[in-house]
């Protein structure tokens, strides 16, 4: 299961895909800028042409149930995986609304058509974070005003136009382990008399 890099992981790998898609004859030959932002990046670090994702959240899943531990090969087992989610607006940048529109269209469409991150497009910054049968599937996740607006009060600057998005479900495993024991095969009961003192 995935390893405590899973989240930052899981941010770079949309990034990445955005990176990919974009096609600078599509945006005035515009090259595409893709960068995760922390809340005082959006006053100091704004970006010409391009896509910022922001994490406004990450919580523990709710539709998901933590499984049972399994045993690894070694024989040992892992403590119970922490099955979590991310939010995370995406914000489209560029010179004039019109073309924000047009990126903001692109972003979702593509995000729509490639919903699913796999193990191998997780794992390219830092190998090994998930294991090679996972993944991270990425849905639209709409807001009510007042929290688009509650977000919007924290983050620096004026109000940008955003998409808010969630990635779910990374389980991020633990990294302490115990022994397991061997199976009981037979019980054995000793009886006794109790003595009074």
């Amino acid at each position: 299961m995935a390893s405590y890099r899973a989240l930052w992981s899981t941010c770079e790998a949309v990034m990445r895909l955005l990176r990919q898609q974009w096609r600078p004859a599509r945006f005035n030959g515009q090259a595409g800028d893709f960068q995760v932002y922390q809340t005082a990046d959006f006053d100091t670090k704004p970006i010409g042409t391009g896509v910022s994702l922001y994490v406004y959240r990450v919580m523990f899943s709710a539709t998901q149930r933590t499984s049972p531990p399994r045993p690894r090969d070694d024989g040992l087992i892992n403590r119970r995986q922490l099955p979590v989610e991310v939010h995370f607006l995406l914000t489209p940048w560029a010179g004039s609304a019109s073309l924000e529109l047009e990126i903001l269209g692109w972003l979702m469409r593509t995000l729509e058509d490639h919903p699913i991150l796999s193990a191998g497009q997780l794992n390219l910054p830092i190998d090994q974070v998930f294991s090679p049968d996972e993944f991270v599937e990425l849905v639209a996740c709409p807001l009510t005003n007042e929290e688009v607006m509650r977000i919007w009060d924290v983050i620096p600057g004026d109000y940008r136009l955003s998409s808010p998005y969630l990635a779910r479900t990374i389980r991020i495993e633990s990294e302490i382990t115990t022994a397991e024991g061997s199976p009981v095969l037979t019980r054995e009961l000793e009886y006794g008399a109790l003595k009074r003192p």
